[in-house]
């Protein structure tokens, strides 16, 4: 039987950072929160699970995603920040989060399996063979989705680029 409680209290933190760093919007993550540790009981439910941090990472992940696209889809727009951080230039705080926020939005655009082995890597840290084992998958599938989604997401990002001129 599975000890959800003890799953909850050592992994909810992991699946909140996931889902909040993608999503940053409170409410939206505490939905993708939610849904997470829903389909983990229906993984559960399924088959036995050997590495809870990395199946929630991986789920948080997807869900997150797909609120993304949906977010996007809908044309919600980001809120603004509701504290200034005062450590750094307003420019570089206003120019970082217009970077995050187009961000958030090519992720949303790109091919799933893209989006989510970027995310797996690039942001959780993952290598590309323990991506790979997620999503079942072989490490060279892995690689060349994380090359397209990086391609794809350099050319949806190329009005971020100093060196590109206009």
């Amino acid at each position: 039987m599975t000890d959800w409680p003890t799953i909850l209290r050592d992994h909810g933190p992991l699946v909140w950072r996931t889902a909040f760093r993608l999503l940053n919007r409170h409410a939206d993550a505490e939905d993708c929160f939610q849904r997470t540790f829903l389909a983990a009981v229906e993984l559960a439910g399924r088959e036995a699970v050997r590495n809870w941090p990395a199946a929630l990472g991986r789920l948080a992940t997807a869900r997150a995603l797909e609120a993304l696209r949906t977010r996007y889809r809908e044309g919600r727009p980001e809120p603004l920040p509701e504290v200034a951080d005062r450590t750094r230039d307003p420019l570089q705080s206003a120019a970082g989060g217009e970077l995050a926020e187009q961000l958030r939005a090519a992720l949303a655009a790109i091919d799933p399996a893209q989006a989510e082995v970027f995310c797996l890597v690039c942001l959780d840290g993952l290598s590309n063979q323990d991506a790979a084992d997620e999503l079942g998958v072989t490490a060279n599938h892995a690689g060349v989705l994380l090359h397209r989604a990086r391609q794809a997401l350099r050319d949806k990002l190329t009005a971020f680029d100093p060196k590109v001129t206009r």
